[in-house]
């Protein structure tokens, strides 16, 4: 390595020196500016990526709820009917309505576990847009819930009802719905039964809650049967007990008579001209409308065409 020492020439010092200080002086300045840019580059891009987060949409289904009960808000990434947990790794929050305040807040009314927000009891003010954020080291994403909170009267049960349909003069179950945050791994759910307000005897042969489930079976479904029903359980927290009620609106329906297909023609033996072209129709009553679930063919000495005739020359028409 080249050294520089100052040689006098009288008072002065070598130029070529002087220009070798100034060169190493600059190179430092420029190491240094460019390790400040690489700094801030860097930091302004991890900036970016935490803050990029896309909404991919509102969940499809409503939530709609009565004051005074126990209300489970499950975030729709990470929602499965299997019950799939969030990842270990993964940051969820709440937030409501578009505000930048997370919930749940200091109250100890909400809280979130295993990728669900719990409200216990909901209250009519805490109707809105829950926004969930899934977040990971190398992903993020957005989905919005909405929530209604109803008053419990008489006149809330055409919205927060359930419609089930059960088939006239047979036997049908109705189920109770969206229960299993209440009911996952317990073994002493009981599930109470009313039509209107009445309990319903379970002694008369008519009506039978099925024990372990949530499940009401109905025999020999009349018209009467139609109305509105109630299924209640009960949820133990901390020393209180809450009422989780759903509400069903059964309709009864006839059973639908199955239609016999007829074939109309050809009916008679076909006369045709060697060497011609042939069409034959086959016309099928099929009742009122056209069922898509009836199937139509032709068949050559108990063979399918296609099979009889390989090569194409006696093909089946579209069916109209």
């Amino acid at each position: 390595m080249q050294s520089c020492r100052p040689q006098m020439a009288g008072p002065q010092i070598s130029t070529s020196c002087a220009l070798w200080k100034l060169s190493g002086t600059k190179f430092i300045l420029c190491v240094l500016v460019m390790s400040i840019l690489a700094f801030t580059v860097q930091s302004e891009e991890h900036t970016v990526a935490a803050g990029d987060c896309p909404f991919h949409g509102k969940h499809y289904k409503t939530e709609f709820r009565v004051e005074g009960e126990p209300v489970v808000l499950r975030c729709p990434q990470v929602w499965s009917q299997f019950g799939t947990s969030t990842s270990p790794q993964a940051l969820l929050t709440w937030r409501k309505n578009n505000s930048a305040q997370t919930v749940p807040g200091e109250g100890p009314r909400m809280w979130a576990e295993d990728g669900a927000l719990w409200v216990l009891p909901a209250l009519r003010e805490d109707s809105g847009t829950y926004i969930c954020t899934v977040r990971n080291a190398s992903h993020c994403d957005e989905m919005s819930v909405e929530l209604r909170v109803f008053e419990n009267t008489e006149a809330s049960l055409p919205f927060i009802s359930y419609s089930q349909i059960l088939t006239l003069s047979a036997s049908g179950v109705l189920v109770c719905p969206d229960l299993r945050e209440f009911t996952r791994n317990r073994t002493d759910v009981r599930t109470r039964w009313y039509k209107g307000s009445v309990l319903l005897d379970q002694d008369n042969g008519k009506f039978l809650s099925v024990e372990g489930t949530t499940h009401l079976l109905i025999h020999d479904v009349s018209v009467e049967d139609a109305g509105y029903y109630k299924c209640s359980i009960t949820l133990a927290h901390e020393g209180r007990h809450y009422n989780i009620t759903r509400n069903i609106k059964l309709r009864v329906s006839q059973r639908k008579k199955e239609t016999i297909p007829v074939i109309i023609s050809p009916l008679q033996t076909i006369s045709a001209s060697l060497g011609s072209p042939l069409t034959i129709p086959c016309k099928v009553f099929l009742g009122a409308g056209t069922p898509m679930t009836t199937l139509l063919w032709w068949t050559a000495n108990s063979t399918q065409i296609d099979s009889a005739y390989p090569g194409g020359r006696v093909t089946e028409g579209p069916q109209q």
